[in-house]
């Protein structure tokens, strides 16, 4: 299987994805392949942090680089939350932001693509039935855009991996007013984003299998792991995250997205690199994990995302979308718009331009 060597990492050190540096990322560029291609990105973030600004300008040079990104969607990443009121509606800010955006955008002054025309965000499921007062909030406060929430679980027995920002507890997705909060999303028309590690694929397919009438998309190829204590372990662990995939596949409710593996916990070196990736050494180390997907799930239940800015610390987002397009060559041309755009656009209800 093809693969660059894992990244070492002290054990001590503070979870974090690798810096972004326009200049490192300058040195190497490629003209888009197939620049027509319709492309719904269906997996990004916005946000305003210290020393790290991705909003509405740095999105549009990403998405503007030479792809045709006809629409995106939002997923939550803490951004903009209320700093006052009740703590359970605070992360309804974050919504009420975004859905800022898509208004903005929505006026075409920007181009034609519709940015955020789908919003993900987020709620504490474990507060049980009670949620429902806070997704009602989302659906108002989204506009006709909200179309699900993230619950982020994933955890693993290891400091080096988890993220001291999302610390749930073990077990989350199989706890009882976790579920009762899980539920209310179906009655509402609301879909599940799941981020979790490859460990944990398995609690994912049984949450799947008690709610078949839920729509959940798994993120990122279900995170596999290649650091702390699955580091040197990708040929040992891809046979376990394989059979995990496969067997989740057989929920006909849930989605993947076949993205998101620039992260640290993906273990690559591309970041320490004297020079950034080509699509061509992208698309050779990820292909066993696209492969699986696409082959366990079908195109019409894959889509592409480009998980930015969290990976833009590894590969610039036309190099990305470059690499997918190289992932993809063979497929059929209802396959290809499957996975670049109709897939998103359906499970995420998007209403895009004709």
């Amino acid at each position: 299987m093809t693969s660059t060597k894992p990244a070492s990492h002290p054990a001590a050190a503070v979870p974090a994805n690798p810096a972004v540096r326009p200049q490192w990322l300058a040195l190497h560029t490629e003209a888009a392949l197939e620049p027509a291609l319709p492309i719904v990105d269906p997996h990004h973030h916005l946000w305003d942090r210290p020393g790290w600004r991705y909003l509405l300008d740095e999105l549009l040079a990403d998405t503007n680089s030479g792809h045709n990104i006809v629409g995106t969607v939002f997923v939550q990443c803490r951004a903009f939350h209320r700093d006052r009121g009740p703590e359970e509606l605070r992360p309804v800010g974050e919504t009420e932001f975004v859905n800022g955006i898509a208004a903005m955008v929505a006026s075409g002054i920007y181009g034609p693509s519709r940015i955020c025309a789908g919003i993900v965000g987020t709620a504490d499921l474990r507060a049980g039935k009670s949620v429902r007062s806070v997704l009602e909030a989302h659906i108002v406060a989204g506009g006709g855009r909200f179309r699900g929430i993230r619950h982020i679980s994933a955890w693993v027995d290891d400091p080096e991996i988890v993220h001291p920002n999302y610390a749930p507890p073990p077990g989350m997705l199989g706890d009882a007013e976790f579920r009762n909060g899980f539920s209310q999303l179906a009655p509402l028309g609301l879909s599940f984003d799941a981020w979790l590690y490859h460990p944990q694929i398995d609690e994912l397919t049984a949450l799947a299998q008690a709610f078949p009438d839920t729509k959940i998309v798994l993120d990122h190829c279900g995170g596999p792991l290649a650091i702390g204590v699955h580091a040197g372990q990708r040929d040992a662990i891809f046979p376990k995250w394989q059979a995990s995939i496969r067997l989740l596949a057989k929920c006909p409710n849930v989605h993947v997205k076949t993205g998101g593996l620039g992260m640290r916990i993906n273990g690559y070196d591309f970041h320490e690199q004297a020079n950034p990736p080509g699509s061509a050494a992208l698309a050779a180390a990820w292909k066993p994990y696209i492969d699986t997907c696409i082959e366990a799930f079908g195109a019409s239940r894959c889509m592409f995302e480009s998980n930015f800015p969290v990976d833009k610390g590894s590969y610039s987002y036309s190099i990305y979308w470059n690499a997918c397009k190289r992932l993809a060559s063979g497929a059929s041309a209802t396959d290809k718009a499957d996975l670049f755009s109709r897939t998103a656009a359906r499970f995420y209800r998007l209403d895009l331009p004709a």
